[in-house]
């Protein structure tokens, strides 16, 4: 049964808005059918990808879970009145759910891409104490190129995880899923961005108070100036050109 998609107001974009507990019971669904399967997320990054790139916009649209991660989106889904109790239980990023893999029933193999050696090694310690009854193993993705990518789908063949975790960065992991989900073995794949750092300890995590007021922005701009400032500062000006692009387009001629 396929999720309800929900329009993002302004944004002319879809997402499946859930709380832990329902992204919780749709993994179980997921798990036991066994087939590919692919959960994203929804921040103003990946809007703006979204509708300046073909690839990237299909890719999300056939995606069977879009998550409602940066605070923008939130907010402007929240204006559509949708929400079921507090609109912030709605916010999922990656390492808001990741925690609750314990509770995913018959969860019993997971791959980690993603991230240097040791970050990577120490997401797979973390993840073996979460899902303690799991066999967890990693495949780090520092210096991703086509031998390596091909290295790490031979990998997903011998592991046959029911569960993995692709954590190479926007828009990187999403491009990989474009061209290599269907040589890829059956599995539910989870783009996670720096969730492998975040939970290796080695990235950290905003203060959960300036989450709530949608401010994590300011603390990776405070910590990582070069990584972020782009796409802090300038892309949403990228973003808002492509929607009044969009809608004059729409519109047609007079």
């Amino acid at each position: 049964m396929a999720l309800d998609r929900q329009q993002i107001p302004v944004l002319d974009v879809h997402a499946t808005p859930l709380r832990v507990s329902e992204l919780v019971e749709e993994l179980n669904r997921f798990i036991e059918d066994g087939r590919t399967r692919t959960v994203l997320g929804h921040n103003l990054h990946s809007v703006t990808l979204t509708l300046s790139d073909d690839g990237f916009r299909r890719l999300y649209e056939e995606s069977d879970v879009v998550l409602l991660d940066g605070a923008p989106v939130l907010w402007l889904w929240g204006r559509t009145g949708n929400a079921e109790g507090p609109v912030m239980d709605y916010r999922l990023g990656s390492t808001d759910w990741l925690p609750a893999l314990h509770q995913v029933r018959g969860l019993e193999r997971i791959a980690v891409i993603g991230a240097g050696t040791d970050a990577n090694a120490g997401a797979v310690s973390r993840l073996k104490d979460i899902v303690p009854n799991a066999h967890v193993a990693g495949f780090p993705g520092e210096g991703w190129d086509p031998a390596l990518e091909d290295a790490a789908v031979a990998w997903l063949h011998r592991e046959q995880p029911q569960l993995v975790l692709l954590g190479l960065g926007m828009p990187l992991q999403e491009e990989v899923l474009q061209r290599r989900l269907r040589d890829m073995p059956p599995s539910v794949y989870c783009a996670v961005g720096g969730a492998i750092e975040q939970l290796a300890g080695v990235q950290k995590l905003a203060p959960r108070w300036l989450g709530r007021m949608g401010l994590e922005w300011a603390w990776r701009l405070l910590l990582h100036p070069r990584r972020v400032a782009y796409r802090v500062l300038g892309e949403p000006w990228v973003l808002l050109w492509l929607l009044v692009a969009r809608r004059i387009k729409n519109r047609g001629p007079a």
